[in-house]
């Protein structure tokens, strides 16, 4: 009914009344991503904070979405001068760029979880960390660790080093039945595990604390963690990388230092107080901020997407028309705004995350 009465209007009214639904709409959502942009801001300063890099994909796709603008925006004239066959052509072309922004994004997302940034993860690993309870000796030579990077000898494991170790702990993947039987030809020859500092034996396909007790359940879950962290590459942290190089981690909006696998704040060791906020209660909100105010503009995206390609079906269709440019014109206002948000909430994200 709404429609019909729009369309029941003089042009000049009808296109007035269009634009202004639209601005509308712009002002409502444009309120909605402010409050979210102010809540980081204000969610910064009151805990421990990840900064991670952006992903090549993002920036990708900010080409994709403002070069979009430019066949949308030669539509619009081409329908205004009663060209549909090029007016098709534009709005085919700017579908396409349109479709090639999700693509994009989608890949930024899988590029984030892949390097460990999550919507829902702790900044530390809890679970299975390195020499909290377990150890591993390799070669004969205690394996140390620094952030992410396990050593040995005080220097990195080679790649083939390193991919023999992942491969050694997939025999104690999450899944493995703690009563389960092992044969591990490489145990005590190429690995051997340490719990609590003492050297843990394999009899009979079991494995044997010194004091002759096998592993309990509870303690077998810990070496799956274990187990789990080292296959996904993952130490101290659950971003993947070098804290400090490829991403950064603060407190109250200071920077923190990582040194000899402890944090520290304003030049001291953190306290235990923090640390122990950190280790066991903090999640990585910053992260969870970036997923979802991306994630809710890449929605508000697909939405226009989908209103453009009904457009291209209607404009090849013939039910399309310069009568109908009001419409086109009302269209793109909408698909340049959201242009034009992306590029706030990058330059955003970028100097504040």
């Amino acid at each position: 009914m709404k429609e019909n009465f729009i369309n029941s209007l003089p042009p000049e009214q009808k296109e007035k009344t269009k634009k202004g639904l639209v601005w509308v709409f712009i002002f409502s959502i444009t309120m909605f991503f402010a409050g979210l942009t102010s809540a980081y801001i204000v969610s910064m300063g009151d805990g421990f904070w990840v900064k991670v890099k952006f992903p090549t994909a993002f920036w990708i796709s900010t080409v994709l979405i403002l070069i979009s603008s430019l066949p949308l925006y030669m539509a619009v004239k081409a329908i205004k001068a009663g060209d549909m066959k090029k007016t098709s052509m534009l709005l085919l072309l700017t579908t396409i760029l349109g479709i090639a922004f999700g693509i994009s994004q989608w890949k930024g997302y899988s590029a984030l979880n892949q390097e460990g940034a999550h919507f829902v993860s702790k900044i530390m690993v809890t679970d299975g960390r390195y020499g909290e309870y377990y150890s591993i000796k390799m070669d004969g030579v205690l394996l140390d660790i620094e952030g992410n990077s396990y050593e040995k000898n005080g220097e990195i494991l080679s790649e083939e080093d390193a991919q023999a170790l992942r491969t050694f702990m997939m025999n104690f993947d999450l899944g493995t039945d703690f009563k389960k039987s092992f044969n591990l030809a490489q145990y005590g020859e190429r690995f051997t595990f340490l719990y609590k500092d003492e050297p843990l034996s394999l009899v009979n396909g079991k494995f044997v604390k010194t004091n002759g007790e096998t592993l309990q359940q509870l303690e077998f879950e810990r070496l799956t963690h274990l187990a789990r962290n080292i296959m996904d590459e993952r130490g101290d942290f659950f971003i993947s990388g070098k804290m400090g190089e490829d991403f950064h981690l603060y407190y109250a909006g200071k920077e923190l230092q990582y040194i000899d696998r402890k944090l520290h704040y304003n030049g001291e060791v953190l306290s235990d107080n923090l640390q122990n906020k950190l280790l066991r209660g903090n999640s990585d909100t910053s992260t969870a901020y970036l997923f979802m105010i991306t994630g809710l503009h890449f929605l508000h995206v697909i939405c226009a997407v989908i209103m453009m390609l009904v457009y291209t079906i209607r404009s090849f269709t013939g039910r399309w028309d310069a009568s109908n440019a009001v419409n086109l014109k009302s269209g793109s206002i909408f698909w340049h705004f959201l242009g034009a948000l992306w590029v706030y909430l990058l330059l955003f994200l970028l100097f504040i995350h």
